[in-house]
């Protein structure tokens, strides 16, 4: 034997490697509507710059007729480029063995963050996996806790994005669960911790694996989930326009993109945003207008519709938008708005995306069922996470602002660097309704025309104190803009505040009311 027999050899075996687990599972998993690990891979990463890590890994048990012969462990990892941009990866192969996460399985997802981490690039996890190696017994479990150890340590330092594309089931749906990004194939891809059968049995609930746990469902009503895209292609497509936006790592910026200058006026702002305050419209028509063309990037769409959150380019430069959504509840906080808020906000903060912040709110969502669900708590998130965030944060008050969802809204005493208001804004402890109900209740009862005088009281509050000139004469409000100008007043200020340093106490960490 020779050395090219042993070359040979070393193809022979990384063919057998690359094959999985052969050809009858990849017709399998193609009838399924899904693409394969390594085609997945190929996909997603720039052409030719695919570099595989631990090919030759496989299970150090051989019990319950589990099969070593090298077949990568039912897991492909390694590093590549999106658009020029380093990134390392694992795809889980669920024709060996359904992807079930063994003890080696997880040693070599670990090895690959690892890497990433050390080296400052994201990390990007493709699931589908029936779960735990049964047959491994305890040793699985411990692979999934050196996975789920690296993306609690690793969250903040580079960004962590995942893909369901298949079941994710039992422990593995932790994992996804603390990375930045949840982003889920309709139809094909699961997420829950216990399967409709265990469920039926131990509680008598039937229900189908899409109805528990789909795409849908997390990304309408659990709000696990931050995408739902139709195919895989879709879904591989969003984690590189997402990669785009990102900074490679905590200690960057994201890349500017090169923008043209143009006239930075916008005339159409003064009809989309009803005069009357009672009037609805629709948030994202003003996003259009203020952010480079065509350059936003909605997360969350299907949850919590009452705040708009995503990302977006103002003269090339991604910024993070929090937008209150007056088409739902009135644009009202409610629990789950709160809880979609602060995690976006604490995840800009992170990776230093400056926040603007387009404000139109009426308050806090009143109800015995929000209060008892927690509001108190869930709402003290949105202003926890704008106190700590450090990044530029820019607020442009568009209509009302009232009472503590006010103050919560990155207002000047939480830490906003630059808080402008359009004309008709109504910055006020409540709404003018509503206070003069309660400061006149006594003369308006013994009045002889009560509505009469209610009306006028309700104007003489409004002018007198439901705008924003009040807050700007307490330097609570920067300047009042021209609505047409609000643009131009974004990039002014992002330039403005471009060196902006600003430290916290030393500490280990806060204690955000979870």
């Amino acid at each position: 034997m020779d050395m090219f027999d042993k070359i040979n050899e070393l193809y022979d075996k990384r063919r057998q490697v690359q094959l999985g687990g052969g050809d009858e599972r990849i017709e399998k998993q193609h009838d399924k509507g899904k693409m394969t690990a390594r085609e997945r891979i190929d996909y997603l990463l720039d052409e030719g710059s695919f570099v595989e890590l631990n090919p030759f890994i496989e299970t150090r048990v051989t019990d319950f007729g589990l099969d070593n012969g090298a077949k990568g462990e039912g897991v492909v990892t390694g590093y590549g480029k999106i658009n020029g941009q380093s990134v390392y990866l694992f795809a889980q192969d669920f024709t060996v063995y359904g992807g079930a996460l063994g003890e080696m399985h997880g040693k070599k997802i670990a090895a690959v963050m690892d890497l990433a981490a050390k080296n400052g690039f994201p990390f990007i996890g493709l699931n589908d996996s029936g779960g735990a190696k049964i047959q491994e017994g305890v040793s699985s479990l411990d692979g999934y806790g050196h996975v789920f150890y690296r993306n609690s340590i690793y969250s903040g330092v580079i960004p962590q994005i995942s893909v369901i594309m298949g079941p994710s089931a039992g422990g593995a749906v932790y994992s996804p669960a603390i990375t930045d990004f949840v982003i889920m194939v309709e139809k094909t891809s699961q997420m829950f911790i216990t399967g409709p059968k265990v469920i039926e049995t131990v509680t008598g609930e039937k229900i189908s694996a899409e109805d528990l746990g789909g795409a849908h469902i997390h990304n309408s009503k659990s709000g696990n989930a931050h995408f739902q895209k139709s195919s895989e292609e879709d879904a591989l497509d969003t984690v590189r326009q997402l990669i785009d936006f990102l900074p490679a790592n905590h200690k960057e910026k994201s890349k500017k993109v090169p923008y043209e200058s143009a006239d930075e006026l916008r005339p159409d702002l003064t009809e989309l945003v009803p005069f009357n305050a009672l009037r609805p419209y629709d948030v994202k028509k003003v996003i259009e207008q203020v952010v480079d063309q065509d350059s936003f990037l909605e997360i969350q769409s299907k949850f919590a519709k009452n705040i708009v959150v995503g990302f977006a380019r103002i003269k090339g430069e991604t910024i993070g938008l929090v937008c209150n959504q007056p088409k739902f509840l009135a644009g009202g906080l409610d629990i789950d708005s709160s809880d979609k808020a602060a995690r976006f906000i604490r995840f800009c903060d992170s990776f230093n995306i400056p926040i603007i912040t387009f404000e139109d709110v009426t308050g806090f969502f009143p109800g015995v069922k929000q209060e008892h669900a927690g509001i108190i708590r869930h709402g003290a998130k949105i202003l926890y996470a704008y106190s700590e965030a450090t990044v530029p944060k820019i607020t442009v008050i568009t209509r009302k602002a009232y009472g503590g969802a006010y103050v919560a809204l990155n207002s000047k005493s939480i830490g906003a660097d630059i808080v402008y208001a359009w004309p008709n804004a109504e910055i006020a402890v409540m709404g003018p309704e509503g206070a003069a109900n309660i400061i006149y209740a006594k003369e308006i009862a013994e009045s002889e025309n009560p509505a009469q005088l209610r009306q006028e009281k309700i104007d003489t509050y409004r002018e007198k104190f439901a705008n924003p000139y009040v807050a700007a004469g307490l330097g609570m409000v920067d300047d009042v803009i021209d609505p047409r100008e609000t643009r131009l007043k974004l990039i002014q200020s992002l330039e403005m505040l471009r060196n902006k340093q600003e430290d916290r106490p030393i500490k280990k960490h806060g204690n955000i009311p979870l």
